[in-house]
C-alpha cells in the first residue's frame, strides 16, 4: 500500500510511505510468523479477533527483500497490477522523486489508480 500523510516536517507538506501488508485468518498465525523468519523482516499482529497481519514498513526491507521475492515468485491475478504500481513508487522514492512536486503528483496518481481505483482494461 502507498500511504500519503500530511506532515509539517516535510518540505512539500506530505510524507510518502510504502507498506507491504498481508492479512490472513488467525488460524494461519504460525504461517504468518514464519514469514518473519523466512524474509528476515516485518512483524505480525492481530488486526481483529479473526485476522492477523504481516506488515513490512522499513524501506530498505521492501527494496532488498519484499520486492525481489515477488519478482522471483510473481503475484498472480489482479493484485499483480498493484504490485507493479508499488514497484514504480518504490523506484520513484529510491530516486528521491517523492521529494519533488512532480514526483509527489505522479505517486498520488499511481495511488489513486490502485485497488478499487483501477480501471478495467
Amino acid at each position: 500500500m502507498i500511504k500519503t500523510n500530511n506532515s509539517s516536517s516535510h518540505r512539500l507538506g506530505v510524507q510518502v510511505q510504502l507498506v507491504f501488508q498481508l492479512t490472513q485468518h488467525t488460524r494461519d498465525i504460525t504461517l504468518m510468523e514464519s514469514l518473519i523468519n523466512y524474509l528476515d523482516c516485518g512483524l505480525v499482529f492481530n488486526q481483529t479477533e479473526t485476522a492477523v497481519v504481516f506488515k513490512v514498513r522499513k524501506f530498505s526491507d521492501l527494496i532488498e527483500k519484499i520486492i525481489p521475492f515477488f519478482v522471483k515468485y510473481p503475484i498472480l491475478g489482479v493484485k499483480s497490477k498493484d504490485f507493479e504500481d508499488f514497484c514504480k513508487v518504490a523506484e520513484l522514492m529510491q530516486n528521491k522523486e517523492h521529494l519533488t512536486a512532480e514526483g509527489l503528483e505522479e505517486i498520488q496518481k499511481i495511488k489513486e489508480g490502485m485497488n478499487t481505483g483501477r480501471s478495467v482494461v
